[in-house]
Parts: structure tokens; C-alpha cells; sequence
């Protein structure tokens, strides 16, 4: 799913630089809880003027071997404030279009707080958020 957001972000970037936790769900809901806590409250630090610093993680090194598993760091941390925040959710169905689906982290609480269920199924995410359709290069 990783991947496959990346190329689709390169190939249609946003207007305006957001950040995302992603989700799959191989079945007909998700739970809400899989969105953990520390999840959600960097989601809303970055929405909001409080903002978050993250480190990135600095890859391994193997001597003599010093490309094996390095990638290049685009840069060392960053701090963020004032993006939109999502949740990205793809029901997964075997051989089908792959449509991941958009929800502001702070729509996510409202339909957690209110829905009347643990979880969320696929049309509730579509009416809640945006489709984006993910084009492949095997689709």
C-alpha cells in the first residue's frame, strides 16, 4: 500500500503538503482503534499550530557492504504544523481497482464518536472522505 500511495502522490500530488497514516482492511470494516492513540495525536499536532518534530530514522549500515540496505535520507528530521491530516483507508478486494479513501483525522473522531459502531465499513469512509483512484502499472 506504501508503494503504491508513493506513485500515485508523484504522479498527482496535492495542492498543498499533507501527511497520512495509512490502513488496509482485507475485510468489510476496519476498527477505529487501529488508528492507535499516539497516532491520532500527531495527526491533530500536525493539524493544529502545536505541530510535531520527527526524526528520520537513519538506515542500517553493514561495513564493506555500505549500499546494501542504506537509502539516502532526503534530510536528518523535520517539524510540521498547520497540514491536513488523513487517515487513508484501502478495503482491499483481490483483482479489483484499487480505490484508497481520504478522511481528515478529525472527521475520523467525529464518525468514531457518534456512529454508534467500533468500526468503519467502506461506504461509510467514502461518504465521509475522497477516493482516490490508484492507477498501477499493472492496472
Amino acid at each position: 500500500m506504501q508503494t503504491m500511495f508513493r506513485d500515485h502522490l508523484s504522479m498527482y500530488p496535492p495542492n498543498n503538503s499533507e501527511v497520512y497514516e495509512l490502513k488496509i482492511c482485507k475485510g468489510t470494516s476496519l476498527p477505529f482503534d487501529s488508528v492507535k492513540e499516539h497516532q491520532v495525536e500527531a495527526l491533530l499536532n500536525v493539524q493544529s499550530s502545536k505541530g510535531i518534530f520527527h526524526k528520520l530514522t537513519d538506515q542500517p549500515w553493514i561495513k564493506d557492504r555500505p549500499y546494501m540496505f542504506t537509502l539516502p535520507k532526503p534530510f536528518d528530521c523535520m517539524f510540521l504544523k498547520q497540514l491536513e491530516a488523513y487517515v487513508v483507508l484501502w478495503f482491499y478486494k483481490p483483482r479489483q481497482k484499487k480505490i484508497f479513501i481520504k478522511i481528515r483525522i478529525d472527521k475520523w473522531l467525529e464518525l468514531q464518536d457518534t456512529c454508534g459502531r467500533k468500526s468503519i465499513t467502506e461506504e461509510m469512509a467514502i461518504n465521509n472522505g475522497e477516493k482516490l483512484y490508484i492507477i498501477t502499472k499493472k492496472s
